[in-house]
């Protein structure tokens, strides 16, 4: 629950430090006071948006800190543990804004952006504003109401789940047949690229050999002559040759190792260098042997080659890539051939998940149609307890998931009314009137706000459009709710103020040209004062006191 709010410099509050109590206390002040500035300020530590103007004029910052206790809070202790926040069994949210309109948030000393403490506010606090009963005409909010009151939540986040995956795949199959007419006229150009390659069919590695090949064939003539001349200096040449002159100085050195040893080393290295020079004629003459000097394999490398080139040309490679971007082609073509096979599988997919959508959808309407069934016999006793006795309130629920699914499912909630007898049951915005809406508004967020587990709820003068003994009757149904959380009512109705366990009273000074809110508790007596004033206005007698004392005694 909400311990205590220290406010510096917002608006026109110069400085104010709150603590507040258990069950129900009423704000009260004359108009124009201030009764919701706290409330405003306290909105900023939940994370609403900062603005500059909110800052006191002079100041340089507006500062607000606001402390909670979290005993029975296990939803918002484990928010922090989550989120590694934790600071024990209280939390300290604070919002500092400048003059220029800049803010900082901070949870339990920690800098957050605001967005997390917003996350966290709807944890801590409920706050119903003095507009509840417009916002109640709109069908988003009352599903939500709906919703809150249900408790549903994990039906919620299944169905916004499946919804969200169905959407995507749908997204996905609706783009993939969009894209469907360029795939085929894709799939067309590299089938005839394919083919073209495919009649072709080059090697891994057959343009390289192909190049060798082609290189050796068209310089046959002169290797021949070259390779020729190289075995007649070698071995063959009739007049001299590198063999037999080997030989011969070979012989010699023997010669000369008989005599010294000092040569036999030398005879060696020329005997081994004279076998070399043997081989080497050889391998040489072998060659020429082996040569083929086919004009006709030359002739049909010559046309490979040129359309190894010409197609690498085409597709913008070197020939000796051309193999590769081959197999590239196949595969994309192979991708694309599963084109039609991806259509029936996203199509399949997205039929399955769209069943999932309607079956949650499905259980979320029942569960809906079971609590509306509750809300309405309770809704419709509080109208009668409102001065409203023959009113008659009903949900309507109507699942229309087939055809208007959304996150939420596939309702339409309606939320129809009745008040007075024989007129049927018609939607609220035909049916009631300012007075009626406010009171049934206020029921409704009473009996809601009873299954909302947040342990503090703010009611911003949501009694506006009450009097007389239906205030009283309001004012007995939030203290009721005062009983087991923490409920703080700001108000201007003496019979609601009444029946707080607590008041407190905001009043505003001016001095020198300045202008200052200030808030502080009421004793017993005080309350009576404040009590006689709401009832009486500026002219207070004995009588307005004592029917303020009757009030509080009632309550």
């Amino acid at each position: 629950m909400l311990a205590d709010i220290t406010i510096q410099n917002f608006a026109i509050v110069k400085s104010l430090e709150l603590e507040f109590s258990k069950g129900m206390t009423a704000i009260t002040g004359e108009t124009g006071a201030g009764k919701s500035i706290s409330i405003d300020a306290l909105g900023l530590c939940l994370g609403d948006r900062a603005d500059a103007n909110m800052v006191r004029p002079g100041e340089k910052r507006a500062e607000i800190s606001a402390s909670f206790t979290l005993e029975q809070n296990s939803a918002a202790r484990r928010w922090l543990q989550d989120n590694e926040l934790e600071d024990g069994d209280d939390c300290i949210l604070r919002r500092v804004i400048t003059k220029e309109g800049r803010s900082r948030a901070y949870i339990n000393g920690n800098p957050v952006p605001a967005s997390q403490q917003k996350a966290l506010g709807q944890l801590l606090i409920n706050i119903h504003g003095q507009h509840a009963h417009q916002q109640l005409l709109r069908p988003e909010h009352q599903i939500t109401l709906l919703d809150q009151y249900a408790g549903h939540q994990s039906l919620l986040d299944k169905m916004a789940t499946r919804y969200q995956r169905w959407r995507r795949t749908k997204n996905e199959l609706k783009a993939l047949i969009k894209k469907k007419d360029d795939i085929d006229a894709q799939q067309q150009l590299l089938e005839y690229q394919v083919g073209e390659l495919n009649e072709l069919a080059l090697g891994e590695e057959e343009y390289q050999h192909i190049e060798e090949e082609h290189k050796r064939l068209s310089n046959s003539g002169d290797i021949a002559m070259t390779s020729q001349a190289v075995v007649d200096l070698l071995s063959e040449g009739e007049e001299t040759n590198t063999l037999s002159l080997l030989t011969a100085a070979q012989q010699r050195l023997s010669e000369l190792a008989a005599m010294d040893n000092h040569f036999s080393p030398l005879a060696e290295m020329l005997e081994e260098a004279r076998i070399q020079t043997q081989e080497t004629s050889q391998e040489v003459s072998s060659y020429l042997d082996q040569l083929d000097m086919d004009p006709q394999r030359l002739q049909y490398l010559d046309q490979r080659m040129s359309t190894i080139m010409s197609l690498a040309r085409k597709h913008q490679v070197q020939p000796d890539a051309l193999y590769e971007t081959h197999q590239q082609l196949i595969q994309e073509l192979e991708k694309l051939g599963h084109n039609d096979e991806a259509i029936e599988q996203l199509q399949a997919d997205v039929d399955k998940q769209f069943a999932d959508c309607l079956d949650t959808a499905e259980k979320l309407s029942k569960s809906r149609r079971r609590y509306a069934k509750e809300l309405n016999k309770l809704i419709t006793q509080s109208m009668h307890q409102l001065s409203m006795e023959h009113g008659s309130f009903e949900i309507q629920v109507e699942n229309k998931a087939e055809t208007h699914l959304s996150p939420l499912g596939g309702d339409a909630v309606a939320f129809l009314v009745s008040t007075n007898p024989g007129q049927p049951l018609q939607p609220l915005a035909k049916v009631a009137s300012g007075g009626e809406l406010s009171r049934i508004s206020l029921a409704i967020q009473v009996i809601t706000a009873q299954k909302v587990e947040t342990p503090s709820l703010i009611f911003d003068e949501v009694d506006v459009g009450i009097s007389g003994p239906t205030a009283a009757i309001v004012g007995k149904l939030l203290r009721q709710l005062g009983d087991s959380t923490q409920v703080m009512c700001v108000t201007h109705l003496p019979q609601v103020a009444g029946c707080g366990h607590q008041q407190m009273f905001v009043a505003k000074d001016t001095e020198k040209g300045s202008t200052t809110t200030r808030m502080y508790p009421l004793d017993y007596q005080a309350r009576i004062s404040e009590l006689a004033r709401l009832l009486g206005g500026s002219e207070i007698t004995d009588r307005t006191l004592a029917n303020a004392e009757d009030l509080l005694v009632a309550a």
